[in-house]
């Protein structure tokens, strides 16, 4: 299956800005890349690439005065099945983790342990450990949080979304991750692309998404507490300890969105040329 993905983002300084981005595919897939892959703008930025701690990749560059356009467009092949289900994964023993794996397992800026220890294991200690606990979270936060835009808060915390109840993707992700990592179960937070493929199509605008992923038995394995059933076509831009990892955009200075477009569509190799999103009006 081929996927059509990509951004066109318009943005305005009143003096120059750098600025970071973090809206590349991870390197395990850009062997899937059917088209060139690069991040564009309108005004022949010069933008330098470089690999996070967390293997992300990221490309700096710095803004003009006035408005700038930053787009990318490409094509992707995905396998077209559904993230993975192995309801008998086991979990590890921490002292059997592998040491890159400890650190999903610390508090972070979004993702207070310390606050949600207690909860999480009233709720879910009692829960057979390994896929089947993880998948309890899955669900308890999927019915806990009421999804919508008019709730979104860039500074939102787990613990926060936890007691208000209310959330956009992300927040649905930090919760899910930091009862993830108070049950001892590594988990880390994901940003990417995910379109509507395979389920019905919904009325809003394309976005970015957030999930998360967890280590069990030996592997990372995807899970997503906002739509709670595996899907289809999971693009992974990057991952770390949760949103301030994983940030779309670091600016240096002020910087107003002007406008944002997203794209994430199945397509044919010849029914869309790589570009085409850039290039639009």
């Amino acid at each position: 299956m081929l996927i059509q993905a990509g951004y066109k983002i318009v943005v305005e300084t009143c003096r120059e800005t750098p600025l970071v981005l973090m809206t590349s595919v991870r390197p395990e897939r850009m062997c899937d890349l059917k088209s060139k892959h690069e991040i564009v703008t309108d005004r022949q930025l010069t933008a330098v690439e470089y690999r996070d701690g967390f293997d992300n990749v990221c490309t700096r560059m710095t803004l003009p005065v006035g408005q700038t356009q930053i787009s990318c467009d490409f094509i992707i092949e995905d396998d077209g099945v559904p993230d993975r289900q192995v309801p008998m994964a086991r979990q590890h023993d921490i002292a059997d983790l592998p040491s890159d794996a400890l650190v999903f397992l610390l508090a972070s800026r979004y993702c207070e342990t310390d606050l949600l220890s207690e909860i999480a294991w009233e709720k879910f200690g009692h829960i057979e450990p390994g896929w089947q606990r993880v998948q309890a979270v899955v669900d308890f936060v999927h019915g806990h949080l009421d999804y919508g835009y008019q709730h979104a808060r860039a500074t939102r915390t787990a613990w926060e979304a936890y007691n208000e109840g209310v959330g956009v993707c992300r927040d649905f992700a930090h919760l899910a991750v930091a009862l993830c990592r108070c049950l001892n179960i590594p988990a880390r937070y994901c940003s990417g692309y995910l379109g509507d493929i395979g389920v019905p199509p919904l009325p809003a605008a394309m976005d970015f998404h957030a999930w998360f992923e967890v280590y069990l038995d030996g592997d990372w394995f995807s899970f997503d507490a906002r739509h709670r059933t595996p899907r289809i076509g999971r693009i992974l831009m990057a991952c770390g300890r949760d949103a301030a990892d994983t940030a779309l955009s670091t600016a240096f200075g002020e910087m107003r969105l002007v406008s944002f477009e997203v794209i994430t569509e199945e397509t044919s190799q010849d029914a869309r040329p790589a570009g085409s999103l850039a290039l639009a009006a």
